[in-house]
């Protein structure tokens, strides 16, 4: 964003003039401590509790800020409020009542606030409002003893016109909540009275901002702000009285356009050669709206950006600004050790944002939380689409018919207040089923009221107590923590994208919650290395699902520990960061390249998929020399799998583009001669390294291969051989027609996924190749693998042990499974990371568990054994037992120290053929 933008808009939010009320006279804040504490936990204080304007996008000059420290007492109901009486506690509002800032740091039920305050006499002859940023859960005011209002919902904003309540000097507020927080009456998202496990301590009460405002009597009260870029336009919709407005569009200060229209009808403001909001360029206008007749002016911004979704190189995919954009986001669930689901100070909530954007993420899920009005403001600002979610009733499957109807209620007020939010690319009613009901109907209704952006009715619709997929949602959504299987495929209407993964824990002694309480989604890792190790692992695999599933997003989870649940970028209190902040960025841009096409796997087998309409299923392969495409399966035989399968090298010419080498011909290379592209081995030449060495461009969601030599020219399928073409050159294969897509190529995970050969259905003998063990062999013993010294003069039975046969792999016949000699039927799998025996079961989780794929050993004469469902673990000897391990992982046995040769097996003739 420009500097003369950023100052734009700070300047019209520094230009409302704030005024602080008085804090509640007879009210002392005595803090309480948290379990952790936050950078900004001694930055709060009475007199500057989120001090900050709280509505960014609608800003008035005047307003009074009535954060501070009130009165506060526990009841046992809303019956008798304490009108006139002084309360025993003080409580510092904004925070809720659990949280340690707020000074009470316990759960009510039922509660009353209290304070005074005096209108300036410079609102003399306006309205005054009290506005709420959200309460939990239900919400009654009396002002100076007269009942103004009653709110339900905890995640909305609203106010009341307390005109006519008011007398001159001091006046008098209470509020009183209800805030029961269980029994699945409304929506709560994680909140619980007893927080445990994967649910979090309860925000009951005020828990954003209060404050006054002065109004006209006619006045504006929305800004339903809708970017049409087709047009060129702002279609805007202007709350409020009924009379006519005008409205301007800013940008650097000078007005670009405007219109004049009435309040609750769309006025469209030209937006000429608009500049498009994005993450990479999360640029703002300004807006300002003045009511003609009622002289009321409001600011506020907007973004321009198109959100759809339409078939992107032969996937659907979601749009932003007519382009797919992969959508890399975390799980984001809003929570601080010191103010609960308030942060301490509006720098902490930036800093979140922040520090996601520089960990190369684009995109945030807010997850079962809706946040304050700044928080959309920061996203906007810095360049984070988001994912929003609906605060779900409760973790159960049903809830009661009861609960529906403020559900229904809360999630339109939500929708309704963040509809004009440029970086929400996406609605989430539900979560893994949690509460779920009605779900087809609840989709019609979200797009009744928003039908701009993409609605994914229930994220984690593959988990859990998810009903059946309705028909009309726009997102198919998995949750796969471990990455061990693949997400489902988008539909004709649906995009996919995995909704949640990895989880991934380390306790960090000095930051946790609860210490020695912390947990994950899987294993702890012991510090930094190995955390991030297997973080690049898995992101590595959704940067190839990509393009093999059609993967549309992703979402990490999570930015930050939330309570004992430590699976965070950072610690609970954000001060320490747990993995390494280069390798997390970089494994992120390069899934984020394999969405542009920039990036297809440098040193990864690959297969090239045709992406043209129509001819998705068929795929680049070499045959008798040349490359043509043809249609490969899972069932297409062995060699048709083989032909259509390359490492993706370094390229020969240039390091920095690709050479392509053919997986069952070590040494030949995909290269151009004469216009076609062919499969030759590598005589050494400059010229030749010049042919076989390509570019990764953009192409129209995956890869365009332009030519390193021949500048302009790209591989192409045409009439199903592959040439090297110019479009518009002398050619016939050179043709305009369908060239961007003819010349797009999406590279998949590969069809034959071992890159080293074992003989199948022939019986062999695996030798340890580190040095000082090599008279060891892999061999079984009670059901468990292990290594032992093997030697002409061994036991029978050892050497039948230490023998087995080479099979096709149960889950994937282009890796293998390894059957006991001696006893048919009986496989090598793994379970709970250790090797063993075991009888073949009709299980797809025991076929994966005994596949393995062979990858190139640590010498041209070894070979690796790499789990097909364990990602980054190989078959391992460790202290003579054998296990899956990866390097630097999380067990003892993933010990990196001689990781390399520990992997790296010698397949010999068997001690017992």
């Amino acid at each position: 964003m420009s500097r003369s933008i950023i100052g734009a808009l700070t300047g019209l939010l520094l230009a409302a003039t704030l005024v602080t009320a008085p804090a509640a006279a007879a009210a002392t804040w005595v803090p309480k401590t948290p379990p952790l504490t936050t950078p900004w936990t001694s930055q709060v204080s009475p007199t500057n509790a989120l001090p900050d304007y709280p509505r960014p996008q609608l800003v008035r000059s005047d307003w009074l800020n009535l954060n501070g420290v009130w009165e506060f007492e526990g009841a046992p109901n809303l019956n008798t409020p304490p009108i006139g009486r002084t309360l025993p506690e003080g409580v510092l509002v904004p925070y809720p009542i659990e949280s340690a800032l707020s000074g009470i740091m316990r759960h009510e039920d039922n509660m009353f606030y209290r304070r005074t305050f005096t209108v300036p006499s410079t609102w003399n002859g306006r309205r005054v409002k009290l506005n709420f940023g959200a309460v939990t859960w239900e919400t009654r005011v009396w002002v100076n003893g007269t009942q103004i209002g009653t709110h339900t919902g905890g995640f909305d904003a609203f106010s009341f016109d307390i005109t006519n309540a008011l007398r001159a000097g001091a006046n008098e507020i209470v509020v009183g909540v209800f805030s029961p927080v269980d029994g699945s009456t409304f929506p709560i998202g994680k909140q619980r009275r007893s927080p445990s496990g994967i649910f979090y301590t309860a925000a009951s009460g005020i828990w954003q901002t209060v404050w006054l405002e002065p109004v006209n009597a006619s006045h504006i009260t929305r800004l339903d702000t809708t970017p049409n870029v087709p047009a060129g336009a702002l279609d805007l919709v202007v709350q409020g009285s009924a009379g006519q407005v005008r409205a301007e569009v800013l940008s650097g200060g000078a007005v670009v356009g405007s219109a004049t229209g009435n309040t609750g009808s769309s006025i469209r403001i030209p937006v000429p050669n608009a500049r498009l909001w994005s993450p990479d360029d999360p640029f703002l206008y300004d807006l300002r709206v003045t009511m003609i007749n009622g002289g009321d002016v409001v600011t506020g911004y907007f973004g321009m950006r198109s959100l759809g979704k339409a078939v992107v190189g032969g996937v659907l995919r979601p749009l932003l600004n007519g382009k797919f954009v992969f959508q890399l986001g975390t799980l984001d669930q809003g929570y601080w050790p010191d103010g609960i689901y308030t942060a301490p100070t509006d720098a902490a909530l930036r800093f979140d944002l922040e520090r996601q954007k520089a960990l190369g993420f684009n995109m945030v899920r807010k997850h079962i939380k809706v946040e304050p009005a700044r928080w959309f403001y920061w996203a906007d600002r810095l360049g984070l689409m988001v994912w929003q979610d609906m605060p779900s009733l409760d973790a159960v499957d049903d809830t009661p018919a009861r609960s529906h109807v403020n559900y229904e209620a809360e999630l339109r007020r939500m929708i309704d207040q963040l509809k004009g939010i440029t970086s929400i690319v996406q609605w989430v009613p539900f979560n893994e089923g949690w509460g779920e009901y009605d779900n087809q109907r609840i989709v019609d209704l979200v797009r009744g009221i928003d039908n701009t952006r993409l609605i994914n009715h229930n994220s984690g619709s593959n988990c859990c107590v998810s009903d059946p997929e309705p028909t009309n949602g726009d997102v198919v959504d998995d949750h796969a923590y471990q990455m061990s299987s693949g997400t489902r495929l988008p539909s004709a209407t649906r995009v996919a994208v995995l909704g949640e993964y990895g989880g991934l824990g380390r306790r960090v002694v000095g930051h946790e919650w609860q210490p020695g309480a912390g947990f994950a989604y899987g294993e702890l890792y012991p510090d930094e290395t190995s955390l991030t190790n297997r973080y690049v692992e898995i992101t590595r695999e959704v940067g190839r699902f990509v393009q093999t599933r059609g993967l549309s997003g992703s979402v990490y989870t999570e930015p930050y520990d939330v309570e004992n649940e430590v699976n965070g970028f950072y610690t609970y209190d954000r001060r320490i960061l747990k993995m390494t902040e280069s390798r997390v960025r970089q494994v992120n841009l390069e899934v984020l390249a394999r969405a542009t096409g920039t990036e297809v796997g440098r040193g990864d087998l690959v297969s090239l998929k045709v992406t043209t309409p129509g001819f998705t299923d068929r795929y680049l392969r070499h045959q008798n020399g040349v490359t043509r495409t043809d249609i490969v399966n899972s069932g297409s035989a062995d060699v048709l799998r083989l032909d259509s399968t390359f490492w993706a090298r370094p390229g020969l010419a240039n390091a920095s583009c690709l050479s392509f080498e053919s997986r069952n011909f070590p040494g030949e290379y995909l290269r151009h001669a004469n216009s076609v592209i062919r499969k030759d081995p590598n005589d050494g030449s400059a010229a030749f390294a010049g042919n076989a060495t390509f570019c990764a461009r953009p192409g129209l969601g995956a890869t365009a291969l332009e030519s390193h030599d021949t500048p302009g020219s790209f591989i192409r399928h045409y009439g199903e051989v592959v040439y090297l073409a110019r479009s518009g050159g002398p050619n016939p294969w050179d043709t305009a027609a369908n060239f961007a897509a003819d010349t797009t190529w999406a590279a998949t995970i590969p069809w034959w996924r071992s890159g080293a050969s074992l003989p199948v259905n022939t019986v062999r003998s695996f030798q340890v190749t580190t040095p000082g063990f090599t008279d060891r062999y892999l061999r079984h013993q009670d059901g468990l693998a292990r290594t032992d010294v093997v030697t002409s003069g061994s036991e029978p039975l050892l050497k039948a042990d230490a023998s087995f046969v080479v099979r096709p792999g149960l889950a994937d016949s282009s890796c293998y499974s390894l059957e006991a000699r001696n006893l048919p039927g009986q496989y090598l799998r793994h379970q709970a990371f250790r090797v063993r025996l075991s009888p073949l079961e009709n299980s797809d989780l025991y076929r994966r568990d005994a596949t393995f794929c062979a990858q190139p050993g640590s010498s041209s004469d070894t070979v690796r054994l790499a789990s097909i469902n364990e990602l980054g673990t190989n078959v391992r000897h460790y202290n003579a037992e054998v296990w899956v391990a990866s390097s630097g992982g999380a067990h003892t046995y993933d010990n990196p120290s001689s990781y390399a040769a520990d992997v790296s097996w010698r397949s010999t003739a068997p001690w017992t053929p």
